[in-house]
């Protein structure tokens, strides 16, 4: 199908959070602290209340009598304290953008400012073992006797590999307009992966019931996790119109998204391997090293794809937090396994080096008959399949058996591969389905189109399930006031909006006139299994000897996802997590400031992102994968996995181009060249 929203989108005409028409509105800009840790000792408002057009000023010498169990994150002007640059400490609001903008900078702070410490390292004296990392897991599991295995091993690796603070920069920034009415209840026009949790979020914030808040986000210009949760731009505009009296727009500038919006935190990971003679492993052992700021936890269960990927006797994965004086991590498209992943499956073409098999061999053999941690049995799993179709259709039977060998004038040429795992969760969500008086039938369910095409394969889920043409069946969304649905998140919204919505039309089917579902009980029975996507990743490099720049000629990922819904919104999805992947590998990295904290390459002039002419030739095929145990429609969710293999694969060709093993990405010419 075509996207349904796809007129809309590409006239114009569809709306984004900021571009609600409100009448009367004004608008809010924040002011962010200029020191890493210390506190707030004044706050000058008087040159900035002055100037033409202020309506008011918020800062923290007036808190705002939020509740006291409101989030950290979102108590904001709560505290004096100050836990990280770039923290706001103020806000102005006036009845323009540009006043409200010009008396933002006419505010003064005065700070106590503190010693700041932001550096991640593995031998930091913070270093803690946290309860659990997201979204729930175990931080640390071990069976068998690693270091027996490791000492029996044929062939052994012993390496580190780090990656930077990653930024989501999704293409619409987070914006709100919040608007109060007579009777008390709070309409936010949001950019959001979820409208009911962002209207439970909100409603505890400021101590309301959640029936007395709105939210409404009919389009979101992308996400890749930064929306997940209520950020500071909802709450700030809530707090301004209440202050102001009137309706309020805030739209965070992109500098500001880089302290406020969340990230993805730096990693440094070490890994263990051993195998066999045959390329069996013997041991594994990977340990993740992550950070958090003071004001949330935030465990980024960056280990955890050891648990899943291959047969091993001995096993043992951990994580170690420390909390700095930096703004709080958060989710970032396929958080956890994308950066393990790079790490283990690096790894794990050293290991096939070591132990002179084949890359693709090595992860054939050692395919486990159930969950190497937990020994559940899998739901379904066809990795073995993708590998050994994407070596075919990589012609990987011809590739040069060294690295380092093949040239072509100044470039070097390899080729990589890497696996890639995302869980296949869904979780409860409610769905209603109508007739209207066309006989036209309406679905409601409060999901959120962040981009993925949620309108459409909904859409397609419905028309099936009723047996009526897809042009019938009208699907509204976005709004909180629509039966309650989870977050676009962790690949599992089709999952959990669509199981509510095919058992909405059985009811609809068995008694007429309106269907109504909501499967948190069907959830909660689930049969116990490891639910997982699985996919294979190629890559093809060239590499200058000259400069050292790396062009990827070629990128094919090949996936098992379950029941693929429609084939271009699939693909779409593969693609893009691919080419986000490759801006992993290659390109993206949020630096921080030692001496005055915060983040330096602060806007997308400075910190890159792939053009599709650093893209020539990207490919994503899949194969049919019966699994009737995951939900009515026997999906696996799509939007994470294409990026979880790619760095992989990508650093993976650059070693066998150049004969040399970059291990702390983004891989940049001068890495190359030094």
């Amino acid at each position: 199908m075509n996207r349904i929203e796809g007129r809309v989108k590409v006239t114009g005409l569809a709306t984004y959070a900021a571009e609600y028409p409100v009448e009367d509105v004004a608008y809010c800009c924040p002011v962010q602290s200029t020191i890493a840790r210390g506190r707030v000792t004044r706050v000058d408002a008087g040159a900035a209340l002055a100037m033409p057009g202020v309506l008011a000023v918020l800062s923290v010498d007036d808190p705002p009598g939020l509740t006291g169990d409101a989030d950290a994150e979102l108590a904001l002007f709560g505290s004096r304290d100050v836990v990280y640059r770039g923290q706001l400490v103020a806000a102005v609001v006036a009845g323009t953008y540009d006043e409200a903008r010009a008396a933002a900078d006419a505010v003064r702070v005065d700070y106590e400012p503190q010693t700041h410490d932001v550096r991640l390292r593995a031998d930091h004296p913070g270093l803690y073992r946290p309860e659990v990392v997201n979204p729930n897991l175990a931080p640390d599991t071990e069976k068998g006797d690693v270091e027996a295995g490791l000492a029996a091993a044929a062939a052994t690796v012993d390496v580190t590999y780090t990656t930077p603070p990653l930024h989501n920069n999704p293409m619409e920034p987070h914006a709100a307009v919040a608007l109060w009415a007579e009777d008390g209840r709070l309409l936010v026009y949001d950019s959001t992966q979820g409208t009911s949790g962002d209207r439970d979020a909100i409603a505890k914030t400021f101590g309301l019931p959640p029936e007395q808040v709105r939210v409404v986000s009919r389009h979101v210009g992308g996400g890749f996790g930064s929306k997940g949760t209520t950020r500071p731009n909802a709450v700030l505009a809530a707090l301004a119109a209440r202050a102001a009296g009137r309706p309020v727009k805030v739209a965070f500038t992109r500098q500001q998204m880089f302290d406020l919006t969340g990230y993805r935190t730096p990693t440094i990971q070490r890994l263990r391997l051993g195998a066999d003679a045959d390329g069996r492993l013997t041991a594994v052992e990977h340990v993740g090293y992550v950070q958090s700021g003071r004001l949330v936890e935030f465990a980024e269960q960056t280990a955890t794809p050891g648990r899943v990927m291959y047969a091993t006797p001995a096993l043992r994965t951990a994580h170690r937090l420390v909390r700095l004086d930096v703004a709080t991590p958060s989710w970032m498209r396929a958080p956890g396994e994308c950066p393990g992943m790079y790490a283990l499956e690096s790894a794990m073409d050293e290991l096939a080096e070591a132990a002179g098999i084949d890359p693709v061999e090595l992860r054939i053999v050692n395919e486990p008959t159930s969950e190497p941690d937990s020994g559940l049995p899998f739901s379904s799993r066809s990795l073995v399949t993708c590998l050994r179709e994407g070596a075919r259709r990589f012609d990987w039977d011809r590739r040069d058996p060294a690295p380092g060998i093949r040239r072509e004038g100044e470039w070097l040429v390899g080729t990589g591969v890497a696996a890639s795992t995302y869980p296949a969760r869904r979780g409860p969500s409610r769905a209603t389905v109508t007739v209207d008086e066309d006989g036209d039938f309406v679905v409601q369910v409060a999901a959120a189109d962040i981009g993925t095409g949620a309108r459409t394969v909904l859409t397609r889920i419905a028309a099936d399930c009723l047996g009526v043409a897809p042009d019938r069946v009208h699907v509204e969304l976005g709004d909180s006031d629509l039966p309650d649905a989870p977050v676009a998140g962790g690949s599992m919204g089709t999952a959990s909006w669509g199981s509510a919505v095919v058992r909405a039309c059985e009811a609809l089917r068995a008694d007429g006139g309106q269907g109504t579902a909501d499967t948190a009980e069907e959830v909660r029975a689930d049969e116990e299994l490891a639910r997982h996507a699985f996919g294979a990743q190629f890559a093809e490099v060239r590499v200058s000897s000259v400069t050292g720049e790396i062009r990827v000629s070629r990128l094919l990922g090949v996936f098992a996802a379950g029941r693929i819904l429609d084939a271009r919104l699939a693909r779409s999805q593969f693609i893009g997590g691919m080419t986000m992947g490759m801006g992993m590998a290659l390109m993206e990295e949020t630096l921080t400031d030692d001496e005055f904290g915060g983040f330096l390459r602060r806007d997308l002039a400075q910190y890159h992102v792939p053009a599709c002419a650093d893209v020539p030739a990207v490919e994503a095929v899949w194969i049919d994968e019966q699994d009737g145990l995951l939900n009515p429609m026997g999906s696996k969710g799509i939007g994470e996995i294409g990026i979880v293999g790619t760095a992989a694969a990508i650093g993976n060709a650059v070693h066998h181009a150049t004969g040399r093993r970059v291990r702390d990405l983004p891989i940049t010419p001068a890495k190359i060249l030094a």
